[in-house]
């Protein structure tokens, strides 16, 4: 019996994490925007939320930098 199982590389899982932060960072913005339209929304939940969109931003970017290769100028 053979089994045929695809390992992913470095590259793929790369990209596959990428989209996860990438749908994680839209999530986040949709939640943002929606509790800025309610008129009793903590400030302390926005000001965390903002946080967190910012953290994966920058998570987004450095996976990015890894997925395009270095250019020697």
């Amino acid at each position: 019996m053979m089994t045929s199982q695809h390992e992913m590389s470095p590259e793929e899982i790369h990209r596959a994490r990428l989209a996860v932060l990438k749908r994680e960072h839209r999530d986040l913005d949709e939640a943002i925007i929606a509790l800025t339209s309610q008129t009793l929304t903590s400030s302390l939940t926005l000001q965390r939320l903002k946080k967190q969109k910012l953290a994966l931003k920058d998570r987004i970017s450095r996976i990015e930098d890894d997925l395009t290769p270095d250019i020697i100028a």
